[in-house]
């Protein structure tokens, strides 16, 4: 009990660290703004220049963010190729660039809760050891490079107030997205660089979850369904492990293959197993694992009160969040054709699907979901 107490008073504190570096970042972008507003428009200026100075400056610290996350995640892409791992995709908002056949092809997809995400191929084990380090820390140590590097030029053009402006703000912004990544801390149930980092180096078990979770990613995104995989990369990690947000995913990548294998009713225990015990999910990954159940409940009883108990406010604003990714159209789908009835609501919704599967970056996940749209199509 004590050893739990430790780490959630441990973990609580971590969260608080989290939300302090971000009002000492919004802090100071407050500070910036003002000060630097008054010189764009001058004392004389009315209040009207001083309100589109104001608007002009906000659009240049949201550029200046844009760019940040830019160069982060450009960190782990170089960070990566120099340690042995190949390209995958690399997005930014909801664009997104994936190697497809060998090409390099744009697409549009977005994450909840991600600004944006490199995805590598890792180097194969070696004595169950690869390097992760560098990788992970790739993006903070960018950004305190392209901080740096600001810093000087703001100095060079101090006396040109749009530019000092923008420079000093993505110097700013850059070394607090290097201190929030860096840190080892635990944003809400997410794990930072700074935790894979030191994580990863000490526990072999994580180290292998992360490779397996980077390899299943470049085979699926090949078109590789996760049921023609090796059966054993999906063993389900022992429950000692499992406050880990790294070894966590393991057990939903074993879930999402008893779905794509249509082994339902064990996918309905796993699931059920995973959402009611304490562990390191992710909350996406805890909500997407409600999309299935509710999916899997809805084959079998659409109008079961279990269906209404799973659709909470947390899993409702997750379904907006994710309203254009294909398993939650798919779940939505489901829902209005077999327990609304709603047959224009279902048409809609379809046409939604397909839509979005025309442009989501993963070949194998298409395939998958379309053959879960076509068990519903075909229910009675």
């Amino acid at each position: 009990m004590k050893h739990n107490y430790n780490k959630m008073k441990k973990q609580k504190s971590m969260s608080w660290l989290a939300m302090a570096m971000y009002l000492i970042l919004g802090g100071a972008c407050g500070l910036l703004i003002p000060h630097f507003t008054w010189q764009l428009c001058g004392e004389d200026a009315t209040n009207t220049q001083f309100i589109l100075s104001m608007l002009f400056a906000l659009l240049l610290l949201y550029a200046a963010l844009f760019l940040q996350i830019i160069i982060h995640e450009s960190g782990h892409l170089v960070f990566g190729l120099l340690t042995g791992y190949g390209f995958s995709s690399f997005r930014v908002g909801n664009l997104m660039w994936v190697k497809d056949g060998g090409k390099i092809r744009f697409k549009r997809f977005s994450l909840a809760g991600t600004g944006g995400q490199c995805l590598m191929v890792p180097p194969e084990l070696v004595d169950g050891k690869c390097p992760v380090v560098l990788y992970n820390l790739g993006g903070a140590i960018m950004n305190v490079i392209s901080a740096l590097l600001c810093l000087v030029l703001y100095a060079l053009f101090k006396r040109s107030p749009i530019a000092a402006l923008f420079f000093i703000m993505m110097a700013v912004i850059g070394l607090m997205l290097a201190v929030i990544n860096s840190i080892p801390v635990k944003m809400g149930s997410v794990n930072n660089d700074g935790c894979n980092a030191r994580d990863l180096r000490k526990d072999e078990t994580a180290l292998r979850a992360f490779w397996l979770q980077m390899k299943i990613n470049e085979l699926v995104t090949k078109g590789v369904r996760l049921k023609d995989m090796p059966e054993d990369w999906f063993a389900l990690p022992s429950e000692d492990k499992m406050d880990n947000a790294v070894i966590a995913a393991v057990a939903v990548f074993a879930e999402n293959r008893l779905m794509d294998v249509h082994k339902f009713e064990e996918a309905k225990a796993l699931a059920d197993k995973l959402l009611n015990t304490e562990s390191g999910l992710s909350d996406l990954h805890r909500e997407l694992l409600v999309c299935d159940r509710i999916f899997i409940e809805l084959l079998d009883e659409p109008n079961s009160e279990l269906i209404h108990a799973l659709q909470t406010e947390e899993h409702k604003n997750l379904m907006k969040q994710m309203k254009n990714f294909i398993s939650v159209i798919r779940t939505d789908y489901a829902y209005a054709k077999l327990c609304l009835k709603d047959a224009d609501k279902a048409a809609k919704l379809k046409a939604q699907f397909n839509k979005a599967a025309a442009c989501h970056p993963v070949k194998a996940d298409i395939e998958s979901e379309t053959e879960l749209i076509a068990l519903v199509d075909n229910a009675p």
